[in-house]
């Protein structure tokens, strides 16, 4: 018999201006929490609605030490890196990149989106990759939009994306260098849904839209609060009311070894920051065609 985790306490999301000057809603890092061993990052970007002409992104920058997941809700981002790599990402679209030993990126509109304007709603996610696999050459994958599994509960009131890990007993497309879960749960109105997580994985829920009931005191917490749960189960219980509830499930095995961040460089000595730095200023990272 399963056993529903409780809530160890929630974290409400701060509103911040990142890159070119694009807002952002980040429930972590900040002063109330640093970081979520194996997870250092989680912002919400947008939603906004840009004016033809406004539209705003992150020019070149690097990154060293571990992976970004960016998760497209609305609109579409564009993205280059130094090693000739370019794309846009669309609506439901997500990209896994493992920077490794290190990338030069960027994400910025397309030129036809800076035209014409629209909304953008997204997602990006910082995994933390352990001390063997820092210093792997970068790689993606990326998944589009219908190639990612969904899973539906028996009673067709809950639907969920499976970015990583399991749910609803579908499996992601997507490999991980550790055990990592992420997950779009879709509940309609007075729906719940039980769903198993490994022990050993520290987990929290983000909700996009919609005010949840979590764990196993079906706690009732608004959108864009951080509801961090203990590790005293091997499940998780979503609910909703009277409204639909958009909530992402997120989390992992954790490391346990020492970070040390610096920026875009995420390493576990001081000695490692100030080489990837070195190695940045000197472009071992490479640079990006424009």
């Amino acid at each position: 018999m399963s056993t529903t985790r409780t809530i160890e306490r929630t974290i409400p999301a701060i509103r911040t201006v990142e890159g070119g000057g694009f807002v952002v809603h980040r429930p972590f890092p900040t002063r109330l929490l640093m970081d979520f061993d194996p997870i250092l990052l989680l912002d919400e970007m947008g939603p906004v609605d840009y004016a033809p002409g406004e539209a705003k992104g992150a020019p070149d920058h690097p990154h060293r030490g571990f992976e970004t997941v960016t998760y497209v809700l609305e609109g579409q981002f564009g993205h280059k890196d130094s090693a000739g790599h370019s794309g846009t990402l669309r609506e439901g679209d997500v990209q896994w990149m493992t920077a490794g030993a290190g990338v030069v990126h960027s994400e910025m509109p397309d030129p036809e989106f800076t035209r014409t304007g629209g909304r953008v709603h997204g997602l990006q996610l910082w995994v933390n990759l352990p001390k063997r696999d820092k210093m792997i050459a970068p790689h993606y994958q990326e998944i589009p939009s219908g190639g990612i599994p969904v899973g539906v509960s028996d009673d067709g009131r809950v639907r969920v994306k499976v970015i990583a890990g399991e749910a609803l007993g579908v499996k992601a497309a997507i490999e991980t260098r550790t055990p990592i879960l992420y997950q779009h749960f879709s509940l309609q109105p007075g729906a719940s849904v039980e769903t198993r997580v490994p022990r050993d994985f520290r987990v929290f829920a983000y909700a996009l839209s919609g005010e949840g009931r979590y764990g196993a005191e079906r706690t009732q917490v608004r959108a864009r609060q951080m509801v961090l749960f203990r590790d005293d189960g091997d499940s998780v219980t979503l609910a909703t009311g009277e409204e639909p509830l958009e909530v992402l499930l997120i989390g992992g095995v954790p490391l346990k070894e020492p970070v040390v961040r610096y920026g875009p460089f995420v390493m576990n000595t001081e000695d490692e920051i100030r080489q990837a730095v070195i190695d940045y200023q000197a472009g071992r990272m490479g640079a990006i065609t424009h």
